[in-house]
């Protein structure tokens, strides 16, 4: 990954500065809903929980163990989807996906610090790092419908 120009050292240092100070790092004691899921691939593992009441995410957190970007995008996507609807999470999770495979997406939508793994995309390897929380997240709440 080249950082030549300041926008990509500045979305190195976002996800950099996720990896070493998760947001919403451990395990909710009240959760209700609860995945596990891993990358056989890398190794990359998560432990996701969610607290969701009357159809909208009040809390979030995880564990696991991985790359600097799959923790980083799970520090990322447990602060974005906390507020969230069930509905508006699982199109953040779908302007994700499609970010993450370099298509056309709905840039009208502030992904905040979420747009520093952009350049994930360009590194097929990786994507499956960047997507784990997400695909976790959508498998708990598909489970909750």
């Amino acid at each position: 990954m080249s950082f030549n120009n300041p926008l990509d050292t500045l979305y190195r240092q976002v996800i950099m500065d996720h990896y070493k100070n998760p947001r919403n790092r451990g395990v909710l004691e009240d959760e209700n809903v609860e995945i596990n899921m891993n990358n056989p691939t890398c190794g990359d593992r998560v432990h996701l929980t969610m607290k969701v009441e009357d159809g909208k995410i009040v809390d979030a957190k995880f564990e696991g163990e991985g790359c600097s970007i799959s923790m980083s995008s799970a520090s990322m996507m447990t602060q974005a989807i906390k507020g969230k609807t069930i509905e508006e999470a699982l199109a953040l999770s779908q302007i994700f996906s499609d970010m993450m495979q370099g298509k056309e997406y709905d840039d009208s939508v502030d992904l905040g610090d979420i747009e520093a793994l952009q350049g994930v995309s360009k590194f097929p390897a990786r994507i499956k790092c960047a997507t784990l929380v997400w695909k976790a997240m959508e498998k708990g709440l598909h489970s909750q419908e």
